[in-house]
């Protein structure tokens, strides 16, 4: 059993907090950008202004839209547009906003983080390696712990376990992985999710996780929709959702408010 930590509560006034993802369409020097800043601040802004209405606890700030993803650092451009979108969010709301630099750029999201007053950031591969269509990747916990303390910064650490779109360099168990994330990568806060984006993590990794975790916080963090989520919550400790909220359930469409709602009025909030 780990040792008992107060990430979520420190965070989030709900006892089980539902985090809305706000994917970024892409941004300047990706293949597919349109050219306009403004766009991608104004669907952003708008995306953002569905999740806060329709009730979710917080935001999450990600450049889904630039595919295909760089494995490690990103570019000056990608940091800066990053930055100028999550201050106008961050200016929108007094609830949490995290950042995910994609696909690992861990410092990254931290600088963004500092600079915008954003209160947590997730981190796909913490620790150890894993094969993904952007090859390898790499673990970030050795440079992100030391540069977070260099900073003085509370940002706080939200970690996948075994992330979707990508396999482990090593067979590992995923009880063993999430203790090991969580004593020696010292993560805040882990996330469990499916195979792939819009996937339900399955039913005994969430278990499995929670179990050995203890105390410390789980979300799902894939795949959850007004179908499941007040299954998975007798489970985890919250949850991260995107593509069930959007217009017709597709990823990169815009969030349709009363799919949130329909979601918090399951939950009877």
């Amino acid at each position: 059993m780990v040792q008992k930590n107060e990430a979520l509560s420190d965070l989030f006034v709900a006892g089980r907090p539902i985090i809305g993802v706000v994917h970024l369409l892409p941004l300047p020097g990706s293949p597919r950008y349109s050219g306009s800043m403004a766009e991608v601040t104004d669907r952003a802004r708008a995306d953002a202004r569905a999740y806060l209405d329709g009730g979710l606890d917080g935001l999450i700030l990600e450049n889904y839209g630039d595919l295909p993803f760089f494995p490690g650092t990103v570019p000056a451009e990608t940091v800066a547009a990053m930055t100028a979108v999550a201050g106008e969010i961050a200016r929108m709301t007094d609830r949490p906003l995290g950042i995910n630099v994609l696909r690992n750029d861990a410092l990254s999201a931290l600088g963004i983080a500092a600079a915008t007053g954003a209160a947590f950031l997730r981190v796909n591969v913490l620790m150890g390696a894993s094969v993904t269509d952007q090859g390898l990747i790499q673990g970030q916990a050795h440079r992100l712990l030391r540069r977070r303390r260099e900073l003085g910064c509370e940002v706080k650490i939200f970690a996948d376990v075994l992330v979707k779109h990508a396999r482990p360099l090593v067979r590992t168990d995923i009880g063993e992985s999430t203790q090991e994330m969580l004593e020696r990568g010292l993560a805040d806060v882990l996330i469990v999710t499916g195979t792939a984006t819009g996937r339900e993590p399955a039913g005994e990794d969430l278990a499995r996780v929670k179990e050995v975790a203890g105390n410390s916080p789980v979300l799902a963090g894939s795949g959850v929709g007004p179908e499941n989520i007040s299954r998975i919550l007798k489970v985890a400790d919250g949850a991260i959702v995107g593509t069930s909220l959007k217009t017709d359930g597709q990823t990169e469409r815009a969030v349709d408010i009363e799919r949130v709602r329909a979601l918090m009025a399951g939950l009877g909030r």
